[in-house]
């Protein structure tokens, strides 16, 4: 897989992707991590690539050349365009399970107080990571990107992830898990766990699993 990143601020990605996971799916030559500073693609003589909004309003907006160059330069006829917007459709693991499929995914982050519309014409996915507003779509950007890329064939193995909190069908978070050692702090691993008898653990795991869920995000049983 292939991810070019788009961004004004290409120094914000400096050692994200260079540690743990991602930095050896990159070394193994499951992902190509791209970030480009789409600033290069303005025909601008100063570099813009925003202005103000017609009709007035607070902020910038970023123009539609720049953009619209950048993703004509990199698209290919197995390229998949994400834009990173807060009006975008809400992110699930379900989705980052598509996009790993994918050949070739282009994110275009965003910035200042927001994208010339038509920008959306060009893109196949508007995207969003939670109802709140951030300066910019870079840490969005790297959190997909992380979602997506542990996703990879052999760069996790699968059971790894098969059984992660909204990975299951009913999308229900994951089972309480323990190590060593068996008491700490007068607080004791359950007993079931310890008794190997894999059909109560599996019993147990799953009924934790509901409990939790309840507990913290019932609207995912609904």
């Amino acid at each position: 897989m292939r991810i070019d990143i788009l961004t004004l601020f290409p120094n914000m990605f400096n050692g994200v992707f260079e540690e743990s996971i991602i930095k050896r799916a990159i070394e193994n030559k499951k992902v190509e991590i791209n970030i480009i500073d789409f600033r290069k693609y303005t025909t601008d003589p100063h570099n813009k690539v925003d202005d103000e909004p017609f009709g007035g309003g607070a902020g910038m907006v970023l123009m539609c050349q720049p953009i619209f160059d950048a993703v004509k330069d990199l698209k290919t006829k197995d390229s998949k365009v994400i834009l990173l917007t807060p009006s975008g459709i809400p992110y699930k693991q379900k989705m980052a399970f598509d996009l790993s499929k994918e050949k070739h995914l282009i994110i275009i982050c965003g910035h200042y107080e927001g994208f010339d519309d038509r920008i959306s014409t060009i893109v196949d996915l508007e995207v969003s990571i939670g109802d709140y507003v951030l300066t910019g779509g870079e840490v969005p950007a790297m959190a997909i990107t992380d979602s997506i890329v542990r996703l990879l064939p052999g760069v996790i193995r699968e059971e790894s992830f098969i059984e992660d909190s909204f990975s299951k069908e009913s999308y229900i978070l994951d089972y309480p898990s323990y190590t060593h050692p068996r008491e700490y702090e007068g607080l004791k691993v359950p007993e079931v766990l310890l008794n190997g008898d894999h059909k109560k653990i599996d019993e147990w795991r799953r009924n934790e699993a509901i409990k939790r869920t309840k507990e913290r995000r019932p609207d995912l049983l609904k």
